[in-house]
């Protein structure tokens, strides 16, 4: 362990001096008679030392050390002789270091395990220093060992009994560098302690949220030099942060210095979370209150005084709470003086009866204006049995009183109304269902109401659907509605892309799979028909499913039933197919690409949403809907359309439909810094740029031609993917979709990019 470092006993410092005189002479006479000093030094001394020759081959060894080892002086000198005396372990790190220290012509000190003639390992703190000519070359290696096996043990012991201890446990240098880390710490981190030590990030681990908090402090303690203390969350393992406590206590030196920092960590997160479920319960308490208008009091007997008050209390008997304490007289006051009498008579039953009871009075306020409250009142009774308190709710009904009174006065007018409002909700009904169908599919042209139309009337029944359209359509939105108008709309409604999926997991996800079915299938995994059942299951971009997994879905689609992958059993599933592409599918049916008899199944009740450029009659009403949905999202108010922008949308083709006019929109209202919305003519011009007639041709090509088709995209669109001149908007499909068909093609992108 690092931090344990051997006490001044067990370094022998006092030979380290006598070491230095010793090697200090430099001219030969005087080198030779350091030498032969130095031999009957160390065979005097009581430590191990040995001499090498500049170039780092053994020389001399001490009596002492020739005896512990059991060596003769040849086998000192000899070519093994590290790999005889040092433990395996440690034998690499020694060669290295000692090593790199010769080659520097500095000195090295080293922990190593040193095999004894008896053939037990003790431990050796292991020192290194050159001997230097006057020009400052090295003429020898002078080596000194102190057996430090004893401390080394004392060592271990620490360490087992601080592994042992249930707390993060870890040790500071007085800058605050990581010294030393528990098992305990370790485990939490799911680290070594070399990794530990090594980690310069001490802010990743530390939630974003504490981490600021975190540095002040420990920057804060560490520069003091005082205790301190540290609550934040800190990421373990797992994943998942937990609240940690962590102590600092410094340790100092005789000068008072501080020279380590032992902290501790405790896992506070049980802790946290009931101070946060007290914290939230209170604040849910006061909510509820605020909400209700509903105040919570408590009234001493004995005292015949106001020992409790929410803040609600205060409010509902328009006191300021900042001014202190009410007493009982002031609150007393309060009350409408026709109601006083009542309220003392209810009061002393629920005192003397000892029962809880209710009652309703008047608050007369000092400006002259009337409340109407609601009070319960309970009684409370000591260990000895006798009435201690008197506790309960005052809630503000004037708004209730109010309202009553109002609805008995409306009555008749709502009597009167009732036929009208009836005419009314129905004119109503057919409004919405002609301007705004199914949530945000908003238009009233003669192209959307056909398809619209279509979807009122397959909605209720259980057939499958057919979706087609241009990308940006809303296909998702129409199936939607559909499950929405449906039987079903109770039940899931589950949606999946096709597209999006890699085929080799297609087959998990639409049917499921058991454990152990494949590598990485570590528990049972319920498939979106499973997940559908009762609902309806959306399959967009169908027309992108592989021939395998059509013959499975085929199968699905004719028996009812799914089989999970790995699985022996059939489950029984009741989902309505809404199904929906963006290609030709008939086109793909004629090709081979797409299989006839899947292709009849889905196509029961064929929709085909027209895209925007054929719906221009809806784009003022769809430019007012958007532009109020993103002003209102972002706080502005833009009560115009420009004139010019309108001309603008009415000669654009959009390509990228209802899609791409919400991003043209959105983008525009942020840019928007007045109550006039405009756009930028450069964003039309340049999403109409000349694009490649993707969808339809995708879905009529094979898969050579389908790989020249998306690299003139790319290639044309300089390898970029997305964005307006993306080759996924000149293909005219979405980007998924369009990254699926390039890892499947095995079409590599990144050549087409330039610098």
């Amino acid at each position: 362990m690092r931090v344990y470092q051997p006490t001044a006993r067990c370094r022998g410092r006092g030979s380290k001096s006598r070491y230095r005189n010793a090697v200090s002479m430099t001219s030969d006479d005087d080198q030779r008679r350091a030498e032969e000093e130095f031999r009957k030094l160390a065979d005097v001394l009581p430590h191990y030392m040995c001499a090498y020759t500049a170039d780092g081959s053994p020389l001399y060894a001490s009596d002492r050390l020739l005896d512990y080892l059991g060596f003769t002086l040849e086998d000192f000198r000899a070519d093994d002789f590290q790999t005889k005396a040092f433990h395996p372990d440690d034998l690499q790190r020694v060669r290295v270091l000692r090593r790199e220290a010769m080659s520097r012509g500095e000195g090295w000190e080293v922990e190593a395990r040193i095999l004894r003639k008896d053939g037990k390992y003790r431990w050796f703190l292991i020192y290194g220093r050159p001997l230097r000519s006057e020009d400052g070359g090295v003429l020898r290696w002078f080596s000194s060992g102190t057996d430090i096996d004893d401390c080394k043990q004392e060592q271990l012991e620490l360490q087992q009994l601080v592994d042992a201890v249930p707390q993060h446990m870890s040790v500071l240098a007085a800058d605050g560098r990581r010294l030393y880390a528990n098992k305990v710490l370790l485990e939490y981190h799911g680290s070594t302690l070399e990794e530990f030590l090594n980690e310069n990030a001490i802010g990743e681990r530390v939630h974003p949220d504490d981490l600021t908090r975190f540095f002040e402090a420990r920057k804060r303690g560490i520069s003091g030099g005082f205790p301190f203390r540290n609550e934040v969350r800190v990421r373990a393992r797992d994943g998942q942060y937990r609240w940690l406590l962590f102590l600092y206590n410094p340790l100092r030196d005789a000068e008072g210095q501080v020279v380590r920092w032992y902290v501790t960590a405790t896992d506070i997160e049980n802790r946290k979370k009931a101070e946060n479920d007290l914290l939230r319960s209170e604040a849910y308490l006061a909510e509820a209150q605020r909400l209700s208008h509903t105040g919570s009091w408590g009234w001493d007997v004995t005292q015949r005084e106001i020992i409790h008050w929410s803040s609600e209390a205060y409010r509902v008997f328009g006191f300021d709470p900042s001014r202190g304490p009410v007493s009982w007289e002031a609150a007393r006051s309060r009350i409408h003086p026709d109601d006083l009498e009542g309220f003392e008579r209810i009061k002393e039953r629920v005192a003397t009866e000892r029962v809880e009871l209710e009652q309703d009075f008047r608050l007369l306020l000092p400006d002259g204006a009337i409340k109407y409250a609601h009070c319960v009142t309970r009684p409370v009774v000591n260990a000895r049995g006798q009435l201690a308190e008197l506790v309960g709710t005052i809630m503000d009904v004037t708004e209730q009183h109010q309202a009553r009174t109002a609805l008995e006065k409306a009555f008749k007018e709502i009597r009167q109304l009732k036929e009208e409002l009836y005419r009314e909700n129905l004119a109503l009904k057919e409004e919405i269902d002609q301007t705004s169908m199914f949530e945000e599919i908003v238009g009233t042209s003669a192209a959307l109401r056909r398809a619209l139309g279509q979807v009122a009337r397959v909605a209720p029944s259980d057939s499958t659907v057919l979706l087609s359209g241009e990308t940006g359509t809303g296909k998702e939105l129409v199936a939607r509605a559909i499950h929405r108008r449906s039987r079903r709309a109770s039940k899931s409604f589950v949606s999946v892309n096709c597209a999006a999926i890699p085929p080799g997991l297609i087959a998990s996800e639409l049917f499921g799979h058991e454990k152990g079915a494949f590598t990485g299938a570590t528990h049972r995994r319920l498939g979106r028909f499973e997940l559908a059942d009762g609902g309806t299951l959306f399959l967009d971009e169908v027309g992108d499913l592989s021939t395998d997994m059509q013959v499975a879905l085929l199968r699905v689609l004719q028996d009812r039933q799914v089989e999970r992958v790995g699985g022996a059993q059939s489950i029984v599933v009741d989902v309505r197919i809404i199904a929906a592409t963006n290609r030709d599918l008939k086109a793909a049916v004629s090709s081979g690409a797409f299989r006839s008899d899947l292709f009849y199944r889905l196509n029961v009740f064929p929709i085909v949403m027209p895209p925007l450029r054929e719906r221009k009659d809806d784009l003022p009403l769809l430019v007012e809907y958007l532009t109020d949905r993103y002003a209102s999202k972002s706080g502005k108010k833009i009560r115009k359309i420009h004139k010019r922008t309108l001309e603008l949308f009415q000669s654009y083709d959009w390509p990228g439909n209802v899609r791409e006019l919400q991003n043209i929109i959105e983008r525009a209202v942020i840019l928007c810094d007045g109550e006039t919305l405009s756009v930028d003519e450069s964003w039309l011009q340049s999403e109409s740029t000349p694009r490649i007639d993707g969808g339809n041709q995708l879905a009529r090509l094979g898969p050579e031609q389908e790989r020249k088709l998306i690299e003139a995209a790319l290639a044309e669109s300089r390898g970029r993917i997305a964005g307006p001149s993306g080759a996924a908007a000149k293909l005219g499909i979405p980007r998924s979709t369009l990254e699926t068909k390039i890892r499947k093609l095995g079409i590599p992108k990144h050549r087409f990019k330039s610098d």
